[in-house]
């Protein structure tokens, strides 16, 4: 911008001040309207394309897996087999399910970090614990929500999101 904008305006300035023809100050209006509406224009989008800014509250819910990242029967499994909460109550339910019927539940407790502008879950298990929530998950902020990743030494990456657990049909 310093070096073509700049340079540029300098020019159509000193013509438009010696030849006093409108002509060059219209360029001249157009060229910093334009840049002044654009300044405007991503002042007033920002908000519908910057990441989601989470607190502590925003975690409270139960989370199901998300089956978008991967389809198929590995996820479709793993969406009936495991499940998790967060109270309001800094409390964490692990629950291990077939289907509905909730088979065991391993519980913790949550606290809130803020390394940046938004915040970060941690963890703590009691003891012994699933190898699911063995670690705290790493949060990925989109716009308009977030997704929790676990990882699992038996599955690789497992992705939460929130939502109400509903029954599918898995293929068997």
């Amino acid at each position: 911008m310093i070096l073509i904008v700049l340079p540029l305006t300098g020019l159509l300035l000193l013509i438009w001040l010696i030849s006093r023809k409108k002509i060059f100050g219209i360029f001249l209006a157009m060229i910093w309207g334009g840049i002044l509406g654009l300044v405007l224009l991503s002042a007033a989008l920002r908000p519908f394309f910057e990441k989601i800014k989470l607190d502590k509250n925003d975690y409270y819910g139960e989370y199901i897996i998300d089956r978008t990242y991967f389809l198929g029967e590995q996820a479709d499994w793993q969406y009936n087999h495991f499940r998790f909460e967060v109270t309001e109550d800094d409390s964490i339910f692990f629950h291990v399910t077939e289907g509905e019927k909730i088979i065991k539940t391993y519980k913790g407790t949550i606290s809130s970090r803020q390394p940046y502008s938004s915040t970060r879950l941690a963890i703590t298990m009691n003891q012994p614990t699933h190898h699911v929530v063995s670690g705290n998950p790493t949060t990925y902020r989109d716009i308009w929500d977030f997704h929790l990743v676990f990882y699992s030494p038996k599955f690789n990456n497992m992705y939460f999101r929130q939502g109400e657990w509903e029954p599918i049909e898995e293929k068997n």
